[in-house]
């Protein structure tokens, strides 16, 4: 017998579970939301009740005081909601607490895997492949332009900059939540060990991914430093202080961007980046595919990003597949 999956509904703002009632990442406030992870596009304030793992509501509550009404669910654990849907949490691989969201109702299984990644991180647990019937996946780097190199590579490639220049910093902008302090966990994964010097702006976030068990060693922020403190060694800020006048205080900064936006080298420019960092927290084109192959769905949904090129490959390997036109999300930083 042929499958509807009238259950589970694309809108502009959110994946709609019908008979529970319920939004997976809702662009706007509605009573009841489940949330993949803690970035801006994907949760937002203002839901009567909000389900997450611990991890993202901590993250929430840091960022959009959302205390009242959050609901954890730990990985791997199974609520019963309203309408006899089930929802179970599953590693996406993204940031800390990022979730993959696992629906089952009347013998058909969904996944929304909100952002995800399959490359080890230090500081959240590995993408886990859930089969499904419909697989409703990212693409943001859908094109197979996109294949970001191993992340060892681009740590050397920082570490040898600094070497070169002991009496200069440099100066890496990364995304606030996942990517700082990923960077700064793979730093010490290569054996970087020495201070390293924060925006003000990142201190909060990296302070709660301690809470959570994640090591970042000896972090000090550039406020309470000194310009020669600060020579040969590695400074991180948001993207958005890279090129402002908070940087004059640094001593002969050279502009490094962690991104997988990167390897687009006009972007780079755009920013005035010295020392592109190919470092992405989302999948690659070979990354998708793969995943798609091993999830082996019988249907993908793709959300957002580049669904043309996604869409043509499900096509080429006789696969089926969709474009959701859904409002909100966007290309961060990465």
């Amino acid at each position: 017998m042929a499958r509807d999956f009238a259950w589970i509904r694309p809108e502009p703002w959110g994946i709609h579970v019908v008979p529970a009632d319920t939004w997976i990442d809702p662009a706007r406030p509605v009573g009841h939301a489940l949330v993949t992870h803690g970035h801006a596009d994907h949760a937002r304030g203002g839901h009567g009740v909000t389900v997450a793992t611990p991890e993202t509501l901590a993250i929430m509550d840091l960022r959009y005081d959302t205390r009242d009404g959050a609901v954890p669910v730990r990985y791997g654990e199974t609520i019963r909601l309203k309408g006899g849907v089930d929802a179970t949490y599953i590693p996406a691989g993204h940031v800390l607490g990022s979730a993959q969201i696992l629906l089952e109702h009347a013998g058909e299984r969904v996944v929304v895997t909100g952002d995800y990644k399959r490359r080890p991180d230090p500081t959240c647990p590995p993408f886990e492949v859930t089969p499904c019937d419909i697989f409703i996946t990212e693409a943001t780097f859908g094109l197979p332009l996109f294949t970001h190199p191993p992340i060892a590579e681009e740590m050397d490639k920082l570490l040898a900059r600094l070497a070169a220049h002991p009496d200069a910093c440099v100066l890496v902008g990364a995304y606030a939540l996942g990517k700082a302090q990923r960077v700064i966990a793979e730093l010490r994964v290569a054996g970087y060990h020495e201070p390293i010097y924060l925006h003000g702006a990142l201190e909060k976030m990296c302070r709660l991914y301690e809470d959570f068990g994640v090591p970042l060693g000896d972090l000090r922020l550039v406020s309470d430093s000194t310009k020669d403190t600060m020579r040969g060694r590695v400074v991180m800020c948001p993207p958005s202080a890279l090129n402002d006048r908070w940087s004059r205080r640094l001593p002969e900064p050279i502009t490094a961007m962690a991104s997988g936006w990167m390897r687009v080298r006009q972007r780079a420019r755009q920013r005035n980046v010295e020392l592109p960092l190919i470092i992405s927290d989302h999948a690659d084109w070979g990354e998708l595919t793969r995943t798609i192959e091993e999830v082996n769905p019988a249907e993908t949904w793709i959300t957002h990003g580049r669904e043309e090129a996604l869409l043509r490959w499900h096509q080429l390997h006789q696969r089926k597949a969709r474009a959701l036109a859904l409002v909100g999300y966007e290309d961060e930083d990465d």
